[in-house]
């Protein structure tokens, strides 16, 4: 609590006259709670950094499907905190600035040029039938927000639907796990790589990936964020009825009407 309570200090105590302090917002309940939920009671904080009262945005996911199967997956981010800074006249619309990601090697596949597309993580998804009378038709329409973390939620979730058969709301719920790092290599920098796994797996099931060599770094509390927020709507083929999920680790809900 003192460890937070002094970063903030250091990066926001300053002479009022000269800078501005977001006080009504450090002074806030919603601020308080959510630095009070990055305290770990169960070991030492090691390094605390400064929040930011002011902060909040984040990737946007939606999902809508209508009552004949008509789907709509939309994912929005600006990337890097208010994206390129353009604003497009009279629209309010900002523009984001994932031309970061590329590469300035020329030789590299993602290397900057124009009019080209750079690697991102932005993925809305669908999944359809795939064969039978059914061929085509929408099974789910679903997003896993959380950067590198999009395609590692997509996998575990689909394995938690359509491998273990659980409802969306079940498949949403589930612990997880996410390599950590991956723009260096899947974590592969270090032997074993490392694993942040969400609270909620077996001991057994983590003894034995920490005897097949992998390093597993344990995430609980209001960390567990960092495994991105999804949501999910899947269509009953035979009914068309719709079944909804919203990931409990990001503010988000189901709504049918």
């Amino acid at each position: 609590c003192m460890r937070i309570g002094f970063a903030d200090a250091q990066q926001w105590v300053c002479d009022p006259r000269v800078s501005t302090i977001p006080l009504d917002e450090l002074t806030s309940t919603v601020y308080a709670t959510q630095r009070r939920q990055e305290i770990d009671r169960t070991r030492a904080a090691q390094q605390v950094a400064y929040g930011d009262p002011m902060a909040g945005s984040d990737t946007v996911y939606l999902s809508v499907v209508d009552g004949d199967g008509n789907a709509c997956s939309f994912i929005n981010s600006l990337f890097m905190g208010t994206g390129t800074g353009l604003v497009v006249p009279g629209t309010g619309v900002s523009l984001q600035n994932r031309a970061h990601l590329f590469e300035l090697d020329p030789a590299h596949p993602n290397a900057l040029a124009p009019n080209k597309r750079p690697y991102q993580t932005i993925i809305p998804a669908m999944t359809v039938h795939k064969s039978g009378p059914l061929a085509g038709e929408l099974h789910a329409s679903f997003g896993v927000m959380g950067g590198y973390m999009q395609p590692q939620g997509h996998f575990q979730m689909l394995v938690n639907l359509l491998d273990l058969g659980m409802t969306p709301q079940q498949a949403l719920d589930m612990p997880r796990w996410e390599l950590a790092g991956p723009d260096a290599g899947l974590g592969a920098q270090e032997a074993g790589g490392l694993v942040l796994i969400e609270e909620g797996f077996g001991f057994d099931t983590l003894a034995d990936l920490t005897r097949r060599g992998h390093r597993l770094a344990p995430v609980g509390g209001f960390q567990r964020g960092a495994f991105g927020g999804g949501q999910i709507i899947v269509r009953e083929p035979a009914t068309g009825v719709l079944m909804g999920g919203s990931d409990p680790r990001k503010d988000g809900c189901a709504v049918g009407w």
